[in-house]
């Protein structure tokens, strides 16, 4: 054997060590987190994982020019060849997509929901350049005025940051949403309508990544439309909760969001990807916008798009639209059940318990009492629950966290339901308070949940893999290896 093929092997049996522990053995509460279906994956691998579809949309003058020529298809001009495939899925995509949020617009190019909110980002500033007379103008600098946003110590996301992905797109500080005060998981309403009609902010961004309560869109949609010369955009970065958008948790666009972003493999059960979808028809004020938006997706952020994802994005919507209102339901019932099981057995549980702890995928527990969230997380990891640690809103540092976030999605998908939950808080409560050794007994009780759901059956996918293996390995050596092992499943 060469070094070459020792060294795979060794890498390729930790890999299978891994794949069993994370797949069969422990918990995934990581909210960030989610397996996509055996399809979804096997559309990763094809063909378009390697292959580039760079295109825009073709000017009028440029289509006379290109009509025939095999480059244009639909209004976008194609730089490469064979691209009738990917056409046909992005096309199918969009419409896919589309219908899952209630939107016109869909742009699925960007790669991550931060890439995603960087596009908006870059969009606005163009848009605002062009100085229409109904819109806010844009600092000397070429800069907005300012933003509103969530402050990042309360759940608010990096990329909406003067130091992340705003860095050159505000001109100084942001307004950021005021706080109920006796539950720093909420927005003032009223508080934050004053500091609107304070500060008339050209921008508004939604969203967290500590995101336990619906964010008051409609309440600022209605501020805004009453009030004269004042047209700022509502953008709500979805990323957490893209999908549990809708009738269980909350649906932006229809209550007034101009724009929604976020990534597609967190509570939306795809591969790792970026989305920005939109209501901005032709006669829309904000249709120039949205053109800036698509113009700044390519060739403004992206080149390859990465279509192998780009396929099995589309897949996974398939899969989301067919099982949407009951995996939505599933998922917000689990959350509420599982923070109620964690302050049962004696974990103190954030978020409001007159709110019901939460109205989302996520669970916030504060384990600052029994050690510092870097160990409890540490130690949970030992026992096969998986979390990560969280500073909590009155912290004052990120470095000795107090909360441990998690998330129910993905064991969701696995077969969890309310009472299972229970069950799994009596475990996380021996880790956390006793610290307890409860590893093999987290393991063992994984094994009941071992069958993904909402999804293609698995004997159903069977019947699809093998076609899809052969085309991408033709020797029959190679495809009778392969039927060989999905028959052993």
């Amino acid at each position: 054997m060469d070094q070459l093929e020792q060294t795979l092997q060794e890498l390729g049996r930790k890999v299978v060590e891994n794949n069993l522990w994370r797949q069969r053995r422990c918990f995934n509460l990581i909210p960030s987190e989610n397996t996509p279906s055996l399809l979804v994956k096997l559309c990763e691998i094809s063909d378009p994982s390697g292959r580039y579809a760079e295109h825009k949309t073709a000017l009028k003058k440029e289509r006379a020019a290109l009509e025939g020529t095999g480059a244009l298809k639909g209004n976008q001009v194609y730089y490469y060849q064979a691209t009738d495939f990917i056409f046909e899925v992005e096309e199918r995509l969009k419409e896919e997509f589309g219908k899952y949020i209630n939107a016109t617009e869909v742009e699925p190019r960007t790669i991550s929901g931060q890439m995603a909110n960087e596009v908006v980002f870059k969009g606005m500033v163009k848009f605002l350049f062009a100085g229409k007379e109904d819109f806010p103008k844009l600092t000397d600098c070429g800069r907005m005025t300012t933003v509103m946003n969530n402050n990042l110590n309360y759940g608010g996301h990096l990329s909406a940051q003067p130091f992340g992905a705003l860095f050159n797109f505000v001109k100084g500080d942001v307004v950021n949403f005021p706080l109920v005060e006796n539950n720093f998981y909420r927005t003032d309403v009223d508080k934050m309508l004053e500091l609107v009609d304070q500060h008339r902010p050209p921008l508004f961004v939604f969203g967290k990544s500590m995101f336990l309560h619906p964010e008051p869109v409609k309440p600022l949609r209605e501020f805004i439309d009453k009030t004269d010369g004042y047209y700022p955009v509502v953008m709500y970065d979805a990323a957490h909760v893209m999908g549990i958008l809708g009738a269980h948790f909350q649906d932006p666009l229809t209550e007034g969001a101009d724009v929604v972003t976020g990534s597609t493999h967190k509570t939306f059960f795809g591969p790792q990807r970026g989305i920005i979808a939109a209501n901005m028809p032709k006669e829309s004020p904000l249709r120039k916008l949205w053109t800036e938006i698509t113009s700044r997706a390519f060739p403004g952020s992206t080149s390859n798009h990465h279509l192998g994802t780009l396929l099995a994005f589309l897949v996974a919507t398939m899969e989301m639209n067919h099982f949407k209102d009951e995996y939505q339901a599933q998922v917000v019932a689990n959350a509420k059940a599982f923070a109620k099981a964690c302050a049962q057995h004696g974990i103190p549980v954030e978020g409001g318990e007159e709110d019901g702890f939460t109205s989302t995928h996520q669970v916030v527990i504060r384990v600052s009492r029994f050690a510092d969230g870097k160990e409890i997380a540490h130690r949970l990891e030992k026992n096969n629950v998986v979390t990560n640690y969280q500073a909590l809103p009155d912290d004052k540092t990120f470095y000795h966290p107090s909360g441990i976030r998690m998330g129910v999605p993905e064991m969701t998908r696995f077969g969890m339901k309310e009472m299972d939950f229970d069950n799994l808080a009596r475990l996380m409560a021996d880790i956390i308070i006793h610290n307890k050794p409860v590893g093999d007994e987290v393991a063992e009780y994984r094994k009941q949940f071992q069958k993904m759901h909402y999804c293609l059956e698995l004997e159903k996918t069977l019947q699809i893999a093998p076609a899809i293996f052969e085309s991408l390995f033709p020797s029959s050596e190679y495809f009778q290896s392969v039927a060989k092992a999905l028959g052993q499943l």
